[in-house]
């Protein structure tokens, strides 16, 4: 039976029993997805209720990133959507006061998540395979978060 347990008698050796362009299974777009967490502070203005002081959360966040496979089946390396999370998105959120490092609007979970949509939008363009950021969805607490979808960001 295929599922009763094997030691591998043969590792597939490259060149020899898989070449080079049969690495690439299809064409179509695939969607991967990496999820990040944070510590940050905020509060909000015009609010009537417990987050006009200043609170914190521990946020989640995931992103949703759909482009075709390469030359070897991978359409962008999980390392890398890592190296933009933490070189261009991260630095102006974890264990930051979000009210003093993301521009001037009201640190809700609805505005940060367009905010980080489109700083994740903009790290992309460099990268081939057309990869598109498909969503991202912000959780402020473990049962609530915003979300904000490519198809929504067009449409407006």
């Amino acid at each position: 039976m295929i599922y009763d347990f094997q030691i591998v008698d043969k590792l597939q050796k490259f060149g020899e029993d898989i070449n080079k362009d049969e690495l690439q299974y299809h064409q179509k777009r695939v969607l991967i997805s990496k999820e990040f967490s944070f510590d940050a502070a905020h509060h909000l203005h015009c609010y009537e209720g417990k987050c006009k002081n200043l609170h914190g959360h521990t946020y989640k966040v995931i992103f949703g990133i759909s482009g075709f496979v390469n030359e070897i089946g991978i359409v962008i390396d999980f390392s890398e959507i890592k190296k933009l999370w933490k070189e261009q998105i991260e630095i102006y959120l974890d264990h930051r006061y979000l009210n003093e490092t993301l521009p001037k609007m009201n640190t809700s979970a609805e505005n940060m998540v367009v905010w980080i949509y489109e700083k994740m939008e903009e790290s992309l363009k460099e990268y081939p395979n057309q990869c598109k950021v498909e969503f991202v969805r912000l959780f402020e607490t473990p049962t609530s978060y915003a979300e904000a979808r490519r198809e929504w960001m067009l449409s407006e």
